[in-house]
């Protein structure tokens, strides 16, 4: 982080950043307000609208590339959110070497979702709905990432949570899709909550929610209050990014249509929580402890993705594992700090292009066979598919850190940083991600060998229809043909006379770590472990036959295939621990509150219904209660007397 923040006022050019966001927001707009009228023509207004944010991002983006280094940070002030005296939130947005690489990763990797889901959602009545939710999810992002101040940045971020919403339960005529979507907006709400309060926080130490004062305030604030702030905003990104302890909704969000999954898992939504991490650098560069725990958090999900990974038969939900693995590299690099922001991001960027091309071509095999999603149920499907194979096997290649694909120059990089933290800690989480790294090869190649080589094992669905696996048409392959182009050259052009690092080390610092042994031998090291991961699941999956039906397995197999138990552990502790507190309360209401109050009530009424025994109405009878009063009351004189 540079020694103060001080951005440039948007003029000319940069005059134009509230239009990246308002471009997809308004095609949302129209087709949710146009409604039927817009079905024809819904699909390529959505497509229009991405692709035309996209341009103009690009536009900013050489534009950007056209300024000194020290000029590339601008402010655009739009309005003023909240004028309240004594309060103050403004509407703006920060343009940035860092927002500009998410600006061009959402929008691009998004257009080209929009051009394959033309492709995937063509028979499907509310296709013009499903670009509208597509549209304002990137508007959403773009809030977010664009925003100068975090009050803003989290009102992106609740759009970013709807839209999930949305899309997750786009099919909602599929109970599980329903339930995957409240699923993944619940839990996402606990890490709302983590981020609200970082923000309120923010306010209260800082006077402002704006970058500016809060980063050039950092240094006079008391490390204590720092670290608060820094895990608040840790709890946001682990429910954003699907890091644990709240990592569970992102297996269930397969449910949604597969560009969905493409979407969330490449381009957006996991992508938030390093942006935050990241974004954020200053105050978790002055709260070493908040730095630990987010490195911690990084490591644990990146065994705990890539171990869910080995056990799934679901395509997409072994992609969706995979996923989770690859965040907890980038949020364990982005805990390194200056030596590993850089290459936290640089990973996201790799991560997108191979993690959005295997998911659509996840979703093309599916397209080919029924919309079955069992590996089990493929095989043999490289004949029938070629385009699907080669662009689906690129994308393998990279996420490996097959050299040169882009995986390799992007993961090893983070492999490197965290060595080169020295000590015990550097070689505890060193070995962490050589070992994410084997077991990354080993799943995916059990996904390769699974889907593409080996004998058909295709079966009938339920109508008694089998499938008959056949090549997508191009207005999806088009699509995984960029992608795949991006997963063989990102990396070594990002690399290329450190390319990326320079570009980012004015927002994010940068500093070289020292290996406890050479460089050279690290390489070496990490392409033994992935060549060994490469031959263990080919020993399994390449040299035998796939059964039909997966076995009963070891216990470690059975619990990675129920994602260890999280499901079962957020019900034990959270939720029926929460059932019987509601049942507690309800007790203690109904007998202990209530209770009071309709024994006082009861008390009284038996009291009044005796008392009113002695209004009887006879004259007779109040006369005799009268004389009763007297001779007692002359009693008691005559005996006070005596």
């Amino acid at each position: 982080m540079p020694s103060s923040y001080a951005p440039l006022a948007a003029t000319g050019t940069f005059a134009l950043i509230a239009w990246v966001i308002a471009i997809p927001l308004a095609g949302a707009a129209i087709l949710l307000l146009g409604g039927r009228r817009t079905n024809r023509f819904g699909h390529l207004l959505g497509c229009a609208a991405s692709v035309g944010s996209f341009v103009l991002g690009a536009v900013l983006f050489f534009a950007l590339l056209g300024k000194p280094g020290d000029q590339r940070s601008y402010d655009q002030h739009v309005y003023t959110w909240v004028p309240v005296p004594g309060f103050s939130a403004d509407a703006g947005f920060h343009l940035d070497q860092l927002s500009i690489i998410f600006v061009l990763l959402i929008t691009g990797v998004g257009s080209l979702i929009h051009i394959y889901s033309v492709g995937y959602m063509a028979h499907d009545e509310q296709r013009r709905k499903f670009f509208a939710y597509l549209n304002l999810f990137l508007a959403a992002m773009l809030v977010l990432v664009l925003a100068d101040n975090y009050l803003l940045l989290y009102a992106g971020w609740e759009g970013v949570g709807l839209a999930s919403y949305l899309l997750i339960g786009f099919w909602q005529h599929k109970p599980s899709a329903a339930v995957a979507a409240k699923k993944a907006f619940i839990v996402n709400r606990v890490g709302d909550v983590g981020l609200s309060l970082a923000v309120m926080l923010m306010y209260t130490t800082f006077g402002s929610f704006a970058f500016g004062p809060v980063f050039n305030g950092v240094s006079g604030a008391k490390t204590g209050t720092l670290t608060a702030i820094g895990l608040l905003l840790l709890l946001g990104a682990c429910g954003k990014s699907a890091q644990f302890p709240l990592q569970s909704w992102l297996g269930d969000a397969m449910e949604g249509p597969t560009p969905v999954s493409a979407l969330i898992h490449a381009a957006t939504m996991v992508t938030a929580g390093v942006y935050l991490i990241v974004r954020s650098n200053a105050i978790f560069d002055a709260a070493p402890n908040a730095r630990l725990v987010v490195t911690i958090v990084g490591a644990v999900t990146l065994m705990l993705g890539a171990i869910i990974g080995c056990a799934k038969d679901d395509i997409k939900k072994a992609l969706a594992g995979s996923t989770m693995s690859q965040i907890g590299y980038m949020v364990l690099a982005a805990g390194l700090g200056p030596i590993g922001y850089v290459f936290a991001i640089m990973h996201l960027v790799t991560h997108g292009f191979f993690k959005a091309g295997l998911f659509l071509g996840a979703g093309s095999v599916m397209h080919g066979m029924n919309d079955d999603v069992n590996m089990r149920h493929y095989g043999a499907l490289r004949k029938f598919m070629p385009w699907t194979y080669v662009t689906f096997g690129l994308g393998y290649l990279a996420i490996i850190g097959c050299p040169p694909f882009s995986g390799y120059w992007s993961k090893d990089k983070i492999i490197e940083a965290a060595f080169s933290q020295g000590g015990t800690s550097g070689w505890i989480l060193g070995c962490t991600t050589l070992l994410g790294a084997l077991i990354t090869a080993f799943y995916m190649t059990r996904v390769m060998l699974m889907t593409f080589f080996g004998q058909k094992r295709w079966v009938a669905d339920e109508q008694g229809h089998e499938p008959h696996p056949h090549e997508s048409p191009w207005v999806m392959v088009v699509p995984m043909a960029v992608l795949a182009v991006g997963s063989v050259a990102a990396g070594a052009l990002f690399s290329y006379h450190s390319a990326f690092v320079n570009w980012l080390e004015p927002v994010t610092g940068h500093s070289d770590g020292r290996l406890p042994f050479s460089d050279a031998l690290l390489q070496v090291i990490t392409l033994a472990v992935v060549a060994l991961g490469v031959a263990y699941a080919w020993s399994l999956y390449g040299r035998q036959e796939v059964p039909a039906q997966a076995p009963a397995g070891a216990f470690a197999t059975r619990a990675a295939r129920r994602d260890l138990y999280g499901d079962a552990f957020n019900e034990l502790v959270f939720m029926r621990t929460g059932q019987y507190l509601t049942r507690v309360l309800v007790y203690f209401d109904l007998k202990g509150v209530d209770g009071a109050v309709n024994g006082i009530a009861a008390g009284l009424g038996g009291s009044s219904g005796r008392l009113r025994r002695l209004q009887t109405g006879f004259v007779r009878s109040y006369a005799l209660s009268m004389f009763g009063g007297a001779t007692l009351l002359i009693a008691a004189l005559l005996l006070v007397r005596g």
